[in-house]
Formats: structure tokens, C-alpha cells, sequence
């Protein structure tokens, strides 16, 4: 053999064992990893829940947001198809994203029933309560669906009368920053506090509209302003709540609590 032919040989071998020995760290730095991601998003996930409760605040340490939400809120298992609470799934471990890939835990939604477009919707869930003196105070409630570029992940608060919103916010989108991603303003947010979802004949009305509220219309305590040139993002979610707060969600929940018998 050439020495030249010696040499591309040594050069491909050396590469190849540079390549696998990249490999190795890398898969072993991911695997190591993996714990403190899950726990980083668990923790995410929890700041979330008590921002949109009203209970913390954004400058909490993580310690503090672990303390906070043992202390204020308790995590319940819904059986959505009952629409009450159910011991089936440990709250805390189940998944319910997980669970909505399962077709054993989940069922197909057909195309006039899949408002919110995630396909799938699972039978069982996780709510979060805030109770003082054994009164509910506030029911948190997760929600998500399709907005222009991707599926928002979120919870809607809403206050002991499971009408009056306490809440409303997302933690996880990729809507266009300044348009539809405008969904993270504290200010467009704000706008949910007091909107009923309601109206007096007990139909769900909420309802993000285009333009601006007029605070003298009869139907401004279920309106909420729309996002300025971002009217597919508006729209999708209109279409997660909807879909969450109707029959294929929480409304079968939200009328047995009222009553009692959740």
C-alpha cells in the first residue's frame, strides 16, 4: 500500500473514532441531562399555574415556586368523558399530552368536532385548584390548540363561580414575535380579568373579536380586544376555548362542580 493511500486511511480512522467518540459524549450529556430538563419544565409549568392564579410573582426563585404551589395548589385527576373527578392516573406523574398520543387513552376527534386542531383528545386531564378554608377559590384549567404556526399551550384561571375569568395566559407557542405572539403581553392579557364565559342563558360566549371592545356594548364582559395583524392567531385561540370550555371538554366538569357533584 502507498504511503499516500496509508495516509487517507489513518486520516478516515481518526475521524471515524473522533466522530464516535462524539457521539458517546453527546448521547451521554443528553441522558444525563434529561432529569433537570423534565424538572426545569415541571417548574415552568408550575410558575405558569400560579402567575395565571394571581398567586407569585415572575421574580420567585425556584425554590420558592416549589414551596408556593405545594402550599396553594392541588392537582385532580378529570375524567372528561364524566366530566368528573377520577382516581384512574396519579396527578402527579400522568401526562396528559402523553396521554393524547395513546389510543388507548384518547380518542380521535373528527374534523367538525377538532375546532382547536390537535386531533386527539385525551379521557383524562389534570385541573389545578386553589382552595382556602375548604372553599374554591379559583379553578385552573389547561387548554391548547392551533394558532398560525403552532400549538399554544396554556391555562385558563377562573374564580369560584366557574364563570368569571381569574387568568388566561400561555407557556408554550412559536406565534410570530409582535403579531400573534403578542399573546405573552401582560397588557392583552390583563384584558381576560373579569370576562364572564357565559352569557344568561348559560351559552358559552366568550369570544376575542376584531378591533376593540366597546365597554357600552351588552356583550363586553364576554369580548376581548383582538390582536392587531394577527387575526389567524385570534382566531385559533377563539377555537382552543371553545373547544376546552365546550362539550367535548370542560363543560360537562365545570356544570358538575358547579353543582356539587364533580
Amino acid at each position: 500500500m502507498s504511503s499516500q493511500k496509508e495516509s487517507t486511511v489513518r486520516t478516515l480512522v481518526v475521524a471515524l473514532l473522533v466522530c464516535l467518540v462524539c457521539s458517546v459524549f453527546v448521547a451521554g450529556a443528553a441522558i444525563a441531562l434529561k432529569p433537570t430538563q423534565v424538572e426545569n419544565r415541571q417548574l415552568d409549568k408550575q410558575r405558569s399555574i400560579l402567575a395565571i392564579a394571581g398567586l407569585g410573582d415572575a421574580s420567585m426563585s425556584s425554590a420558592q415556586v416549589k414551596a408556593l404551589f405545594a402550599e396553594r395548589i392541588s392537582a385532580r385527576i378529570v375524567d372528561l368523558d364524566t366530566g368528573t373527578f377520577s382516581d384512574a392516573q396519579n396527578p402527579a406523574t400522568f401526562d396528559p399530552l402523553k396521554a393524547s398520543k395513546d389510543p388507548k387513552l384518547s380518542a380521535a376527534l373528527s374534523g367538525s368536532d377538532d375546532i382547536a386542531s390537535i386531533k386527539r383528545r385525551e379521557r383524562f386531564t389534570t385541573v389545578y385548584l386553589v382552595e382556602q378554608d375548604g372553599k374554591l377559590e379559583t379553578v385552573i384549567l389547561p387548554v391548547r390548540g392551533y394558532g398560525l404556526w403552532s400549538t399554544l399551550h396554556g391555562f385558563m384561571a377562573l374564580q369560584g363561580d366557574l364563570n368569571t375569568v381569574a387568568g388566561f395566559g400561555f407557556y408554550q407557542h412559536a406565534e410570530t414575535p409582535g403579531l400573534g405572539g403578542e399573546v405573552d403581553n401582560p397588557k392583552w392579557k390583563s384584558l381576560w380579568l373579569g370576562k364572564t364565559l357565559f352569557d344568561d342563558k348559560g351559552e358559552l360566549a366568550i369570544q376575542i373579536i376584531k378591533g376593540n371592545v366597546d365597554a357600552q356594548s351588552a356583550q363586553a364582559t364576554h369580548q376581548v380586544d383582538g390582536l392587531a395583524g394577527a387575526t389567524l392567531t385570534s382566531n385559533g385561540v377563539n377555537n382552543l376555548l371553545h373547544f376546552w370550555l365546550g362539550e367535548n371538554g370542560f363543560a360537562q366538569f365545570l356544570a358538575n362542580l358547579q353543582k356539587g357533584e364533580a
